[in-house]
């Protein structure tokens, strides 16, 4: 055998042998997926045996160095692994924005006390993470934001308003942005990077009801909350690169996620899973329409050309490329995609789609109502689609002002 093949070979030993198969099949059931953090409940305990599993070898966070928690595995065997975990239909053992978004944030500008602090205990699902960017005058035009950190010796002092915090009263710690110096013209100077512990005292975090009826986001007050100095992520009043360098990781995790409708990679190859279901849903409710059949065939080659895009970016990052500007093509094009899939659905049952209770309506109709209202905002969060344009114009097409 090859090293690759041996390497497969050892990946399913593991999860033949000791990940429980009550998991297997159960890929896109949020009941078995974990998010880590102090306040993770387990709903599925054959999860919470998954996770150590796969945090004992460092499979949370593949390719990370080992010394952080890692795999240190190189790309070609962290796509052997997740090959083998789509094989059974599981669910990943670990998700969340410590692994996506400050993770690979912090290993690149985070100092070596702070990835030895927190990265491990990211890849072990001990902490969760939330964001603090947007502000209630500060959205689009992030660089006026206006939250304040005060030095007083060792510790920055905190005061002002974060919202939108996606699951900020889940999780335990949040990366921000703060004004550390008001001094400059431009706007983008004197912002700092910080790392915040949300239960330190003067910390208030409060749900925000969306239309949908969820309530994933939230507002986050900081009255004196004191942060050490050594919280910074890179350089002290130069937090505007760090921050650029997270959205392109959060933005290229938005647009995948939206783009592929929550699919998730099936070996290599694109999934017409989810197809298969729209056709199914189209001949219950509507079969024979021409006109909705060209609908659903349009979004499917869409579909496809842009997982065959996200494709092409993810062997760039595969040879070592960091995200860069383009991944606002990935924001701006996948959450529209899922604006239109979600429509789709609803012009597809008609007004059974349009319920909110009672027993005229079953549970996944039910379901569709809400997910369809919750994809209204998904070309504001992570950056508006008129933002992602101007990036697109401006950073990808060298295009004037």
């Amino acid at each position: 055998m090859t090293e690759h093949q041996e390497f497969r070979a050892q990946v399913r030993r593991v999860l033949e042998n000791e990940v429980p198969a009550a998991l297997r099949g159960k890929a896109t059931d949020s009941k078995t997926h974990i998010w880590g953090g102090r306040r993770e409940t387990f709903a599925c305990p054959e999860s919470k045996v998954w996770l150590k599993v796969a945090s004992e070898r460092g499979w949370t966070a593949p390719t990370w160095p080992k010394e952080y928690g890692g795999g240190g595995l190189t790309e070609e065997q962290a796509k052997v692994l997740r090959d083998e975990i789509v094989r059974l239909e599981m669910p990943p053992p670990l998700i969340g924005f410590g692994l996506t978004m400050i993770g690979p944030t912090m290993l690149q500008f985070g100092s070596e006390a702070l990835k030895r602090e927190h990265l491990p205990k990211i890849t072990r699902g001990e902490i969760r993470w939330c964001q603090g960017y947007s502000e209630p005058n500060a959205g689009s035009d992030l660089a006026s934001l206006q939250t304040s950190a005060i030095r007083e010796g060792e510790h920055y002092v905190v005061n002002g308003q974060k919202i939108w915090t996606s699951y900020g009263e889940l999780s335990d710690w949040m990366f921000m942005l703060v004004r550390t110096d008001s001094s400059s013209k431009k706007k983008q100077v004197g912002i700092t990077f910080l790392l915040v512990d949300l239960a330190s005292p003067g910390v208030e975090v409060r749900p925000i009801r969306l239309i949908s009826g969820a309530s994933p986001f939230c507002e986050t007050f900081f009255t004196g909350v004191r942060v050490p100095v050594n919280n910074v992520v890179g350089e002290t009043d130069a937090g505007w690169t760090v921050a650029k360098a997270l959205l392109g990781h959060e933005r290229a995790m938005i647009g995948s996620y939206m783009g592929s409708g929550g699919r998730r990679e099936s070996a290599g190859a694109w999934d017409a899973t989810a197809l298969h279901a729209l056709v199914a849903l189209a001949r219950e409710y509507a079969d024979g329409d021409p006109i909705l059949r060209d609908r659903i065939a349009q979004l499917s080659m869409d579909e496809l050309c842009f997982y065959l895009t996200v494709q092409r970016s993810a062997d760039s990052a595969a040879a070592g490329h960091r995200p860069g500007s383009e991944t606002s093509l990935f924001k701006l094009y996948g959450t529209e995609l899922n604006q239109r899939r979600q429509e789709l659905m609803v012009g597809i049952r008609g007004p059974q789609a349009l319920g909110w209770d009672g027993e005229g309506f079953s549970p996944v109709e039910l379901q569709q109502t809400r997910d369809w209202l919750r994809s209204r905002g998904n070309t504001i969060e992570g950056g508006t689609s008129e933002i992602q344009l101007n990036v697109i114009a401006k950073q990808v097409l060298g295009l004037p002002d």
